[in-house]
């Protein structure tokens, strides 16, 4: 008797602690419930227009254990799941906070409607911008008619693939995770920041200042920047000290440089003017190299320019030189090695005046 005493209360302990586990496996699931469903945000009308058309489908969430077994006995392991929520977490918070984020434009994509929307990739997380809200703004009069408006700005938009721009989040949708963002208003935002006066009527970006600037477009004789929420383009002549024959032979689209602000032209947030240049930010050794020269000194250079029969060429020793002649019977073309015969210094403009008495290497 007194061993099936001991039996039995040893299966009633089972049962109550069997009974506790249950109860705080309920109270758990309620509490997730609970908090989904407070995490759930209002959404204006006209961003649920845009996260209906670019919705995707929720992928079927795989069911993680709850507890996964480690090499190391405090180790944590991250799974796509988890670092899905943590990011979706981030942008929430920013939702509420109007807080900027950054991220790279990844793609661009036509809508069934026929508009153009950006897909921002924010730490993995898809994020999309109507064409309207990358603050692309472009000039309609007669000295720039080069077409439709529309095709104009996604061509631009596509010359920006793979830069980092700001945004801000407009709206979310937690069935989905959809998320609908807006440039323009990061811009705005960074603008009032960095270019409006302060109590003391200064401004952080002025004129003389070197600033860090996003390089966000590049073509062969110039280069777009972004200065904190103002754009700005760069001709080549101000990029360096050196004669660039294509830009892209030094910057490309998500570098980051710094310039110095030349002017600042400032009405309101919409109405802001600025001029910058690379080559003053940086140190001029063009006089120091010139020294190296020596009259009727032979040197091989690289051709960076042709225009009405004068050659452009960058010397290997850092020298900018100029050619009226040439000895070779095959015509000079960009990006061909030459070698050039130094007649003259022009310590003036810091230049070599000379021939080219042969062509090394033509770039066919």
């Amino acid at each position: 008797m007194p061993r099936k005493k001991a039996i039995e209360e040893i299966v009633e302990e089972t049962a109550e602690e069997t009974t506790e586990t249950t109860t705080e496996e309920s109270t758990g699931t309620t509490t997730e419930a609970t908090t989904e469903a407070a995490e759930s945000l209002p959404v204006s009308q006209e961003t649920e227009d845009i996260a209906k058309i670019v919705k995707t489908p929720s992928p079927a969430r795989k069911s993680v254990t709850a507890s996964i077994l480690t090499i190391n006995t405090d180790g944590d392991v991250e799974t796509p799941e988890s670092r899905e929520d943590v990011i979706w977490h981030e942008l929430q918070n920013a939702y509420r906070t109007r807080k900027i984020l950054t991220g790279n434009l990844g793609g661009i994509e036509k809508m069934e409607g026929g508009g153009t929307i950006a897909i921002i990739y924010y730490k993995e997380m898809r994020v999309v911008i109507p064409l309207s809200e990358m603050m692309i703004n472009l000039a309609e009069d007669e000295s720039h008619d080069y077409g439709e408006l529309a095709q104009r700005q996604n061509k631009i938009l596509g010359n920006m693939l793979g830069c980092e721009i700001d945004f801000l989040v407009k709206g979310l949708d937690s069935s989905s995770r959809s998320v609908v963002a807006s440039r323009k208003d990061a811009m705005y935002k960074k603008r009032q920041i960095f270019y409006l006066p302060d109590l003391s009527g200064n401004s952080r970006v002025c004129e003389d200042r070197i600033v860090q600037a996003r390089v966000i477009a590049v073509a062969e004789k110039v280069i777009r920047v972004e200065i904190f929420g103002v754009e700005c383009p760069i001709l080549a002549r101000d990029l360096s000290w050196d004669w660039l024959g294509d830009a892209s032979e030094r910057f490309s689209v998500g570098d980051q440089i710094l310039v110095r602000i030349l002017s600042v032209k400032t009405g309101s947030v919409e109405d802001i003017l600025v001029k910058a240049d690379v080559k003053s930010a940086n140190g001029n050794a063009s006089k120091a190299n010139l020294s190296k020269c020596k009259i009727q000194g032979k040197y091989a250079g690289t051709v960076t320019d042709i225009h009405k029969g004068t050659v452009f060429v960058r010397l290997s020793i850092g020298v900018n030189a100029i050619a009226h002649s040439c000895y070779d019977n095959r015509m000079p073309g960009k990006k061909d090695e030459v070698s050039f015969v130094v007649t003259r210094l022009d310590e003036e403009r810091n230049v070599a005046v000379g021939l080219i008495s042969r062509i090394i290497r033509q770039n066919i």
